[in-house]
This record gives structure tokens, sequence and C-alpha cells, in this order.
């Protein structure tokens, strides 16, 4: 799906150019520019209601288009308006009068560069970095780590150098975290913005696992959750290139800097928890700041304080909350798995593929775009969440999956294997929380031929043990040959408003 209402933002509240736009959202610049030209067009206003879908909003943005009678009017020549533009003097607006000096009846001025823009924007551009205050903060890692020696055990950990620094006043974060993983990465995000007090307008990570989902020289692919952090800040993310380190020479310098004025100030020194080797981090790194440049005048500190502090936009209300995504396929009970819990989500998307959004307390599903299922996070495994309004009002309404239809499936490998299915269903408050145990204990026929199966299901029912880890393990260890068991009583409940014998399927 397009990326419009990413791109309307990142043009429209956090003012950032065609070009920026076009290079955060890994889209084409004529694109960009084609939707903030259909959105000032379509009547709509910033920011855009929250009721209006992705759906709605492409709807409202392109409409089929009109049939057009062909254009017979003369076409630049746009190598020569390329050209000419390098001489001194020369502008589109002179170019484009000589045009129509030349063609009365051609095209006007807004199309004109329009359609010079479109041209121009296949060219292979050299693009020359310029770091306005307020414009970029540039990210990574130091190259070399701290010890820390755990007081209790012994053991020896290495600490990881996170450094960000903002383009105008080379003012300079750091902190230690125990990885690189995504969760610290995210973390020392939160932490540096906080210290700096406001937010750049653009991100320059390098290409890690945890910023970079996919690297591409053009258009790499951003972690999930580090797409998320941007958007709750406002801020747009513009990976380095791969291999070119002019992209984020800033940090680099700062890498160096910290390494030599932070690191090694700190190497003879022991350290006995993270909160220890970041306050020791915290004093050197404000010597640092305050140290004054060796070819201009002021220091860090007083750039940022006189240029960048001022351009930054205001932090957001309330600090990121750290959350991870995941791709699932909703099962024929509507019931998606993570983690080993199963959650509902509305039942009209049985075989659909969701995104899972997790913190550390919520489990949100996502289906292209739109929020459809909201749960408290659960640690119990095997376990189910389920949301009443989520189940069909009637079994027939979805893809023809009823406990009947797996009781008569059972019933074609045998009485045993039907009854194991019936129990199954009985025993749960809600008959599809049992629909994937069914499943496989049928499909373990498929492995192991149906008199197994029906044996195997025998000697379950005889033992109480009607599950699918226990049938299989009877199937894997070849017990269904064996004689029949001691006999031992079925302990069902007798009655229970939510609990249904067997015979309540047939």
């Amino acid at each position: 799906m397009r990326k419009i209402r990413e791109c309307l933002r990142l043009r429209l509240e956090a003012g950032l150019s065609i070009r920026q736009v076009a290079a955060s959202a890994q889209v084409a610049r004529s694109s960009v520019a084609e939707y903030e030209r259909r959105f000032h067009a379509s009547g709509l206003s910033w920011p855009l209601p929250a009721s209006l879908s992705e759906l709605e909003l492409e709807r409202r943005l392109f409409a089929p288009p009109l049939p057009r009678v062909a254009d017979t009017r003369a076409v630049p020549d746009w190598a020569v308006i390329h050209r000419e533009l390098r001489r001194a003097g020369v502008t589109l607006m002179l170019l484009w009068e000589e045009y129509r000096a030349t063609h009365p009846q051609g095209f006007g001025y807004s199309w004109f560069c329009k359609a010079y823009e479109v041209w121009s924007g296949r060219l292979d551009v050299v693009m020359r970095q310029s770091h306005r205050a307020g414009e970029k903060l540039f990210v990574d890692y130091a190259g070399q780590g701290i010890e820390v020696v755990d007081h209790s055990s012994g053991e020896v950990r290495t600490a990881q150098i996170f450094v960000a620094v903002l383009g105008a006043s080379n003012y300079t974060y750091a902190e230690a975290t125990w990885s690189q993983g995504l969760a610290d990465w995210i973390g020392s995000h939160v932490r540096a913005l906080s210290h700096f007090g406001g937010v750049p307008a653009i991100l320059v990570p390098d290409n890690l696992a945890s910023a970079v989902h996919k690297a591409h020289r053009y258009e790499p692919d951003l972690n999930p959750t580090y797409a998320e952090f941007a958007a709750h800040y406002g801020v747009a993310v513009v990976p380095a290139r791969v291999r070119k380190p002019r992209d984020k020479a800033k940090v680099e310098v700062g890498v160096q800097l910290v390494e030599r004025w932070i690191l090694a100030a700190l190497r003879q020194r022991t350290f006995f928890s993270l909160p220890e080797l970041n306050g020791a981090i915290a004093v050197h790194l404000a010597r640092l700041n305050e140290r004054p440049f060796k070819k201009l005048p002021g220091s860090r500190r007083e750039a940022f304080d006189s240029i960048e502090r001022p351009a930054l936009a205001p932090l957001p209300a309330t600090p990121y909350v750290f959350a991870t995504w995941k791709r699932v396929r909703v099962n024929i009970d509507y019931h998606v798995e993570v983690d080993g819990h199963y959650y509902s989500v509305p039942y009209a998307l049985v075989k659909h593929t969701l995104e899972v959004r997790l913190t550390e307390h919520t489990v949100e599903c996502f289906h292209r775009g739109q929020r459809v299922a909201s749960h408290v996070r659960s640690p119990l495994k095997g376990r189910h969440t389920t949301v009443a309004e989520h189940m069909p009002k009637a079994h027939q309404h979805y893809a023809q999956w009823t406990p009947e239809r797996l009781v008569r499936w059972a019933e074609k490998t045998g009485p045993a294997t039907a009854a194991v299915i019936g129990h199954i269903l009985a025993n749960r408050p809600h008959p599809q929380q049992g629909f994937r145990s069914c499943l496989g204990i049928l499909r373990l026929g498929e492995r192991y031929g149906g008199p197994r199966l029906e044996a195997a299901c025998q000697r379950a029912l005889q033992l109480n043990a009607c599950r699918y880890k226990s049938i299989e393990s009877i199937l894997q260890r070849g017990l269904e040959r064996q004689g029949p068991p001691e006999p031992q009583q079925l302990d069902l409940p007798e009655a229970h408003d939510h609990l249904r014998g067997p015979g309540y399927f047939h």
C-alpha cells in the first residue's frame, strides 16, 4: 500500500523537503510531490481525522481519472533545459518564457516546472551534505567497549558504548548499554533525545540490524520498532549508505572523540555496575562538550545552546514505550499464537496474516494498518485469551470449520478417535479453543496411519490422557501395541454450565 500518510506527515508536520521525505519513506521524489498535490486538491486538512482509514485516504486522493484527449502541444527538450540551467543567471522562469515565445499555445509555467522536476529526478545526482541547525542526529556504537565486573559472581561483561552527535553543533551524547540489541538501541535513543531536550528532523543511523531490517543502497527497510519509534517522535530516519563513510562522518569523528577522551580516560578504573559506568561517562562527556573548538570560537556546549537547541522540535508528551513486531497467521480457531499463548481476533480474519505489536503488558493485532484486537499480555503457555465479540454468531458463518465437522472427520478413523476429539471439544470453555489440538491429533493419522492412531486414542481414553502430546508420545514409543493399561476411572465433571459431553456435537 502507498505510504501516503507517512509522506504527508514528514512533509506537512515535520517540515522536511521533498528529497528528505523521499529518502526517509523510500519512495520517489515525484511520488512525494504528487501525494502533496493531491492532498491539497482533495480539500482535506492536516492533521487528518483519526477516523480516516488508509483505504479511504487512498480513495480520496486517487479517484479514477477522467478520460483525456490526446495533447498535441510541443514538449520542451529537457536535456537542453537542463544544460541551460547551469548557466549563470538562467532560471526556469526565463526558459519557460523563451519556450512560450516559440510555442504560444504551449504548456503553462506550473506544468513546465513540474515536468522538469520529474525528468531531472531520474538523473544521478551527487547529494552534498548540509548540516542545518536541528536537522540531523548521527547515531552509532563505538568499536570498543568497557568491561564491567559482577560483584557477586565475578563475571566480566563488556558494555557497548552508544554515541549520538548533532550535525550543526557537534554536541555529543554517549552511554553504556549491555548490548546493541533492539531494546538497548531504542532505549539509548529515548535517553539521548531526553538529554538534548528536543527532537531533530532526521536520524542518521548505520545499517546495523537494530535499525535496518534489510540493508539496501537506495531503499533500506527499517526495523518496524525503529520506524514506530521515529513516528512517535515525529522524526525521519535516513540510514547511511553501505560503505559510504562520509554519510556518517559526524558520528565517526564523535566515536573517535569518545574513545580518546572518555574510554581512554577510564581504562584504569574497574566498574561493578552499569549505572556506575554511566555516571563516570557522564562526567567526562560534560568535559568533552565544554572543550573549546580548535579552529572555531566557542565549544560544543555553546554551539548547542546558541543554535541547535532552539531549532530542535519539542519532545512528545510521553516517551516511547518499547514494542516489538511480528507477523502471524490466524488459525481456523480465529486465534493467533504469541509466545506460546493464544489470543483471539475477529473470526472473519481466519487464514489472514496479521502484524502483532508486543509491549511488556499488551498484545495488539493489526490488519492492513488497522488495529483489530487488543489483549493484556499473558505469560501462560498453551492457554487462550478469548473475547466473546470475536466469536462467530453461528458456526456455519466461518470457513465451514465446526465441532461437528471435526467429530465426523474423526469417526472416519474410528470411534476412539471420535471420542477423544469430542472429549477435547467438550472440555474447553469455547470448543474453538480445542481446534488446534484436534487438527494435530487427526494429522498424526497421516504420519502413523489410521489404525495406529485409533489404537493410541483407545489407550489415551483408558489413561484419561486425551491430549495431543500424550497421544503423540504413545505413537512415538509404540505403546499402542502393548496390552491395555490398568483400568482407571475417567474423572470427568458430571455437570458444569460451560462443559459439553462428546455426544453434544452429533
